[in-house]
């Protein structure tokens, strides 16, 4: 499994050695995976100013992560980009 997702990122051209220069490395991870209800602003303040924010974000939404805060997106929010793109793909395909 672990492998196939690396074999696909690698395929999509995502290098995961960004995540080397992350700007949450060495902050508590449960940060970014909140409780249900519970706020996000923290970890999404450390997204936004982080270096490697758009290669997080593609990430998780190239591997479809279903919970956390990934390049300052929620789940919802990182869905409603996997929509779109699916969408505009199935008009280029209809083109």
């Amino acid at each position: 499994m672990i492998a196939d997702l690396i074999e696909a990122l690698q395929a999509e051209g995502i290098d995961m050695a960004w995540q080397d220069f992350a700007g949450c490395r060495g902050v508590d991870p449960d940060l970014f995976f909140p409780e249900r209800g519970a706020s996000t602003r923290a970890a999404k303040t450390i997204c936004r100013e982080c270096a490697v924010r758009s290669e997080c974000l593609e990430f998780a939404i190239v591997s479809s992560e279903k919970f956390g805060i990934w390049g300052a997106l929620s789940e919802r929010e990182r869905r409603k980009i996997r929509k779109e793109r699916q969408i505009a793909a199935r008009r280029r395909r209809a083109s």
